[in-house]
């Protein structure tokens, strides 16, 4: 009999609890003069700076980075499209990767709180000794899955022999192995008339999905 060839695609995927969260903050002042949003960005950057480092230093942080202050002005104007005086902006963005979730609940629960912070969201990833252990994990399944169906087809048809002559990542015999975590989202939502000593916002940690699809080839007689 002519040897018959089956092409199929083979998925896996699996669920991995958050090891990390990413934390964005950006500290930013406006106002009427430049030196006093300048004076004020800068101060309340090097404190929050200085709490990083003091996480970090706890093992809470694995690592974070600032940006370079950023200063600029325009002139905004009004509803009846009178433009007003020119207003100076100062901006610093904080980063930081924390893997205690409570000390980073209980760190932007204070941050929020104060006069030009502003919590720009929450990422949530993987070690790079997980993501990889986890990649290979689901590549493998995604292989065996493309050889189950391949043989199932083959048995359909009444043989026996099922041989992989092609596998490829999709797109390459269309190129697909990806992690795939949440977009990096806000924190769940505020509680409200929290004792002080509770955090204001309770953090819930996504799970990430790490996935795998492959195409395969196979001769089957």
């Amino acid at each position: 009999m002519t040897d018959v060839v089956i092409n199929v695609r083979g998925e896996h995927h699996m669920m991995v609890a958050a090891e990390l969260g990413v934390a964005r903050v950006a500290v930013r002042f406006d106002g009427p003069t430049r030196a006093e949003v300048v004076e004020k960005a800068q101060r309340l950057g090097a404190e929050i700076q200085d709490e990083l480092r003091a996480a970090e230093a706890s093992g809470a942080i694995t690592k974070w980075s600032s940006e370079r202050l950023s200063v600029w002005a325009d002139r905004p104007w009004n509803d009846k499209g009178k433009q007003l005086p020119l207003v100076h902006h100062a901006s610093v963005q904080l980063v930081s990767e924390w893997k205690d979730f409570s000390a980073l609940s209980e760190w932007i629960s204070r941050a929020s709180e104060r006069d030009g912070v502003t919590i720009g969201g929450i990422g949530w990833g993987l070690t790079k000794e997980v993501e990889s252990a986890t990649e290979k994990t689901v590549a493998q399944g995604a292989v065996q899955v493309a050889i189950d169906r391949a043989t199932a087809y083959a048995e359909a048809l009444g043989l026996k022999n099922v041989q992989a002559q092609q596998i490829a990542d999709v797109g390459m015999v269309s190129r697909e192995m990806m992690m795939k975590g949440p977009a990096p989202v806000m924190m769940a939502s505020a509680r409200g008339a929290m004792a002080d000593s509770a955090p204001a916002f309770e953090l819930e940690p996504e799970e990430i999905e790490v996935s795998a699809t492959v195409e395969a080839r196979f001769i089957a007689n």
